[in-house]
């Protein structure tokens, strides 16, 4: 059975020597010292390693099943989740208002990538509930957050998102589910969604979902679309729970990956439900948890590559397999380890400088994101939601493909589920998908993104990238980064002024183009990420430190990254250039 250690040392640096996140200028951040992020992290990493992880096979095998409409999650599911619900990790970063510890966002996106590296289909429970608990807080009444956040907060109840249905995916405007004014200030749902995950599931008391629906006589399409709160069971104005709500489970989807939560098929009933925010105003509210659930969904692509390339590397250290051509590495055994080989370094150094440069991203655009909320900075918010379709696109994209290469090391042994390799492959799978699929992210960065307030956004990062070329252009140590980053920067600016020129003529020279235009800017964030941590590890061996591998590590794996991913830039931007001819010169008849 795989194995997952947290890389809680790996978090450190990133947090306390890349980011320096104890001396930002945020609300909150001063609380996140050194000693105390360590210990959340080690917390978090017990449950990962020895709660979680373990449940990971269990769930995969087992899966959900749907009794007499009730779900039932697989054993060891519901302990699993009251004590992480008893260690208050769900409210880590929750309004203390509704009975969370306040937290920057950013150390809550660093436990759960823990959490979800251990056992994702378990953490997409409390993951879900947290993004509905996000849209609540930002956009109901206090009377609806007063009665609903405490128990999503502490995880009593769960929460969910109900966007999908049969005829409907990304297009939402051809959503068929009603809402029904009461007259009382409640809605009469009806209505079917699907592929809900965490539709239902006996781990919580109640579930309260939240439901895209249109209020007849509204506008048509998305501008018609409102967002209610549904729950499974009425609660009562004492807080208490009173009959079961017109909602019920019409089936649980049978699917390649993440076995162990529940997806479903909703049927609502002239449920009863309440209103979040204006009328024909749910997209709004639903974005908010939607933007959050795409960085959670990057995070996962990473995690699930994480865990599999831990597996990889403890596997290429015992598999004997040939002889290193270089001379024999193991003359007391049959054969060498397969790590001396050099296409299995190059793999396992794939996967390695892609984790620690996505963990990198991820964090920094958590900070990002706390820096627009918590310290009202426009720029940084304007950063964050140019780069938000990239981390969940590229990340789930690239950390798919390296679960693949991790099951490569294996060879045939990948391929067998008695390894458990296959797993992650298979969970990675769906982060492609759901939240909305990676070539819709694609489409809105370059359709929506990149052009968003006159482009200054766009404009603004590459202005980043060019002050931290500037501020370390003089630095010996740094020229095996900046420069390739430079070079990835020029790309990439070249592929906006192709853009620019030529998608007023021929939009589809600009869409054809568009998810290659999302894996440049992803390869470039990357460069840059790694180019920031090799300045902290240069800085490090410098100064005062106690583990000079690390840091000496540290900068060979940003340097692999620089010389053999980053140039990818170039076939992506040779790719863009090419137009969309290519790509549109069989009529639909000819496929």
């Amino acid at each position: 059975m795989p194995s997952y250690t947290a890389p809680a040392k790996d978090m450190s640096f990133v947090l306390h020597e890349m980011l320096k996140v104890q001396d930002a200028d945020i609300p909150g951040f001063n609380e996140l010292e050194p000693d105390f992020t360590s210990a959340v992290l080690e917390e978090a990493g017990k449950i990962a390693t020895n709660v979680l992880q373990p449940l990971n096979e269990v769930g995969d095998k087992a899966g959900c099943t749907l009794e007499n409409g009730v779900v039932r999650t697989p054993a060891g599911f519901k302990e699993a989740f009251d004590e992480f619900a008893a260690g208050g990790w769900n409210g880590l970063d929750c309004d203390p208002e509704y009975g969370g510890q306040g937290m920057p966002y950013t150390l809550a996106t660093a436990t759960g990538e823990l959490f979800s590296g251990s056992n994702m289909a378990f953490t997409m429970y409390p993951g879900l509930t947290h993004g509905a608990y996000s849209a609540i807080h930002a956009h109901a009444s206090d009377e609806l957050k007063a009665k609903f956040l405490p128990n999503m907060v502490d995880l009593k109840w769960s929460g969910t998102m109900n966007l999908t249905e049969p005829h409907c995916g990304t297009d939402l405007g051809l959503m068929r589910t009603k809402a029904e004014p009461q007259g009382d200030g409640t809605f009469k749902v009806s209505g079917q969604k699907i592929f809900i995950s965490a539709g239902d599931q006996d781990l919580t008391e109640n579930v309260i979902h939240l439901v895209l629906a249109k209020i007849p006589g509204g506008p048509e399409g998305i501008k018609g679309v409102s967002l209610f709160i549904v729950p499974k069971f009425i609660v009562k104005d004492d807080g208490s729970l009173g009959e079961r709500n017109g909602v019920s489970v019409g089936n649980i989807e049978e699917k390649m990956g993440i076995h162990g939560n529940a997806t479903c098929v909703m049927n609502y009933d002239e449920a009863e439900g309440y209103l979040v925010g204006e009328e024909h105003k749910g997209m709004r509210a639903m974005f908010t948890m939607m933007n959050e659930a795409r960085l959670g969904v990057g995070m996962q692509g990473l995690s699930q590559a994480e865990a599999a390339y831990q597996n990889a590397v403890i596997y290429a250290k015992d598999r004997l397999q040939g002889r290193d051509v270089t001379g024999t590495k193991n003359p007391d055994g049959p054969a060498d380890p397969l790590i001396v080989h050099p296409d299995i370094r190059r793999m396992l150094m794939n996967q390695k400088s892609f984790v620690e440069g996505a963990r990198a991203f991820v964090l920094w655009g958590a900070m990002m994101l706390d820096k627009g909320h918590l310290a009202d900075d426009k720029e940084a918010m304007g950063i964050i939601s140019l780069l938000t379709p990239v981390i969940k696109g590229f990340l789930t994209d690239v950390g798919y493909d390296m679960t693949v290469q991790a099951q490569q090391v294996y060879g045939g042994h990948g391929y067998i589920e008695e390894w458990g390799m296959s797993q992650f492959t298979r969970d990675a799978r769906i982060a492609m998908i759901y939240e909305g699929a990676n070539g819709v992210q694609a489409l809105d960065l370059v359709g929506r993104k990149m052009a968003q307030d006159g482009g200054k956004h766009v404009m603004a990062f590459f202005e980043m990238i060019k002050n931290f070329i500037g501020e370390n252009k003089d630095n010996e140590d740094m020229a095996d980064f900046t420069n390739p980053l430079k070079e990835a920067s020029k790309d990439l600016q070249a592929v906006m002024m192709y853009f620019m020129q030529e998608g007023m003529k021929n939009p589809n020279a600009a869409l054809a183009g568009s998810t290659d235009a999302l894996h440049m800017f992803g390869h470039v964030c990357l460069g840059l990420m790694w180019s920031m941590m090799a300045k902290s590890a240069n800085e490090a061996l410098a100064g005062d430190h106690s583990d000079p591998d690390f840091y000496k590590n540290k900068i060979a794996t940003g340097r692999y990254y620089m010389a053999r991913m980053l140039p990818a830039t170039k076939a992506h931007q040779a790719r863009i250039m090419s137009g969309a001819d290519t790509v549109m010169a069989l009529d639909a008849d000819a496929f």
